[in-house]
């Protein structure tokens, strides 16, 4: 049942955004501020250039303390080499994937293009779909 649920269904479609060249500072407090745990960043152009993570952004945080003068880049900090998934990719395919790994969501591509992205949550609000179609 859960290989005919998709990634389109359940992912989240609007997705709080970075820029490479945004100041890591002003994307930590945004962060904190809108209570999230990260988010993609995307180029001028709208490609998909990396993920800044919480963890990134504590990372420049911790400069920042020592040093309060000091300025850095979204850049500087995100992860590079994002794994993504499709949209038409099934939603147990990407349950297995967190299983394996310790990202908290992934970037939900489809055609090259970023549009949306699904978290571990999602997949578990997947999961609750199942059991409710089961005891209707």
């Amino acid at each position: 049942m859960l290989q005919s649920l998709h990634v389109r269904d359940f992912m989240t479609r609007s997705v709080l955004t970075f820029k490479p060249q945004q100041d890591i500072i002003d994307a930590a407090t945004t962060l904190a501020l809108r209570g999230f745990t990260g988010g993609p960043v995307l180029s001028d152009t709208g490609e998909l250039a990396g993920i800044l993570s919480d963890t990134d952004c504590i990372r420049a945080t911790i400069k920042y303390g020592f040093d309060p003068d000091w300025r850095g880049t979204v850049d500087e900090f995100m992860t590079k080499n994002v794994i993504t998934v499709d949209i038409d990719d099934s939603v147990l395919t990407v349950a297995e994937r967190f299983c394996e790994n310790r990202f908290r969501r992934y970037p939900v591509m489809s055609d090259n293009r970023l549009v949306g992205q699904i978290s571990r949550i999602d997949v578990l609000k997947a999961l609750g779909t199942i059991k409710q179609r089961k005891t209707a």
